[in-house]
């Protein structure tokens, strides 16, 4: 049972959470708009440049984790400050693409500049949530991992309510990051808060050796695979696809905002099962719950993509429980490398953790357009659906361990 500080600290918490990690995927929400723009003003933008919107704030992501953990930066801080700092620098990023013209350069440095303040938000947000339990330490990394899920669903919202005014989006984005930003100074810090090991590079050699931290390792790298990307291009894989003919009733523009809001459902309802899965975990072992968990997301990835260019309920239905078990099984690989690790080098291999599976999101991100472009947003989406069958035989290996 919360403590009634512990209640308001989480609440608190969550609510940053999401109003941060609403800057991630704005590009990708708005990029539809974007081009239409972009086109009535005869601005040429290429497919390398439409991908780089997206990976830059990955690449930026990494970046900026692994800074911070090699000069501890969260340590040498209050935590809740550099949330705040971080969340405002990320926020005034973004907001500064409202003014310049679609399809300027600039716009991926600051999508870079986005992503590098990012990796004072989310990272610190998870220790944040484990300061405060022990026991039901899996179930607060799952609310914080759901709190990201929904927060990156945000934009998508945002851009649906907004309409065809790209710019809007942005603003709103930026507003609700800054106000994040500024609500975690009022959240506690909890009573089993602890200062995390600086990069311990020697660290990277108990990847190899320790066998449970190697399976949950490369599980995690599967279910990145195929998340980010998924997250990424699945509307403009469904939109592409779409067959307008046989909807009758939905055209061009209701198709277009449609798409808007079921992203927005299909990343959104990701916080539920997240929130699901860590109460599961608890109950029948964090392995198994990444096994289930992938297993369905693997089904349900490719049955959205047979569906393609069919009905678009019959997509949104698959698209929807896609999107419900890709995040189940997301903080638990987090949850067992701690498990496993010596107290001294945990902070040290979630870094790592982190910052390997985001460098992966940047290859898949930008590579998958290129890959529609040759053999088709359906075949593409089957290929992103081998990540979570990888995942499944590493995290299958280490229940055979376990047993």
């Amino acid at each position: 049972m919360f403590h009634t500080s512990k209640t308001i600290s989480i609440s608190i918490l969550v609510i940053a959470q999401v109003a941060g990690m609403a800057l991630w995927f704005v590009s990708s929400a708005v990029l539809g708009d974007m081009l239409d723009e972009a086109r009535a003003l005869e601005i040429d933008i290429s497919a390398n440049f439409q991908a780089l919107l997206s990976t830059m704030v990955q690449l930026g992501f990494v970046v900026g984790a692994v800074l911070s953990a090699v000069l501890g930066l969260a340590d040498r801080m209050d935590p809740r400050k550099f949330f705040a700092v971080s969340a405002l620098l990320a926020a005034s990023a973004n907001f500064v693409l409202m003014f310049i013209t679609v399809g300027d350069w600039l716009a991926v440095f600051l999508r870079f500049s986005t992503g590098f303040a990012l990796a004072g938000v989310y990272p610190v947000g998870l220790k944040l949530a484990a300061g405060w339990g022990e026991r039901d330490r899996g179930f607060l990394v799952g609310l914080l991992v759901g709190a990201l899920t929904l927060g990156s669903a945000m934009p998508h919202l945002f851009s649906f309510l907004g309409g065809a005014d790209w710019r809007t989006t942005m603003g709103l984005s930026s507003m609700v990051a800054a106000i994040g930003g500024g609500l975690i100074l009022l959240a506690g810090i909890g009573p089993f808060h602890a200062k995390a090991n600086r990069f311990d590079p020697s660290a990277i050699l108990e990847i190899w050796r320790n066998r449970p931290i190697r399976a949950a390792f490369l599980g995690y790298l599967g279910h990145m695979w195929e998340l980010y990307a998924m997250w990424a291009w699945l509307g403009v894989a469904i939109l592409a696809e779409l067959s307008l003919g046989d909807e009758g009733s939905i055209n061009q523009i209701e198709a277009v905002s449609t798409i808007k809001l079921l992203m927005f459902c299909v990343v959104g309802i990701g916080a539920v099962g997240c929130a699901f899965g860590g109460k599961v975990a608890d109950r029948v072992g964090k392995a198994n719950v990444t096994i289930w968990a992938m297993a369905i997301s693997l089904l349900a990835a490719i049955a959205t993509a047979l569906s393609l260019g069919g009905a678009l309920w019959v997509t949104a239905v698959f698209a929807i429980i896609w999107g419900f078990s890709i995040i189940p099984d997301s903080p638990q690989f987090s949850a067992i490398i701690a498990d496993h690790a010596k107290p001294e080098i945990t902070g040290s291999l979630l870094s790592m953790q982190t910052a390997f599976g985001f460098l992966l999101t940047v290859i898949t991100v930008q590579g998958a357009p290129f890959v529609a472009a040759g053999i088709g947003w359906q075949n593409t989406l089957f290929l992103m659906a081998l990540g979570p069958l990888f995942g499944i035989f590493a995290m299958w290996k280490l229940c055979r361990l376990s047993a």
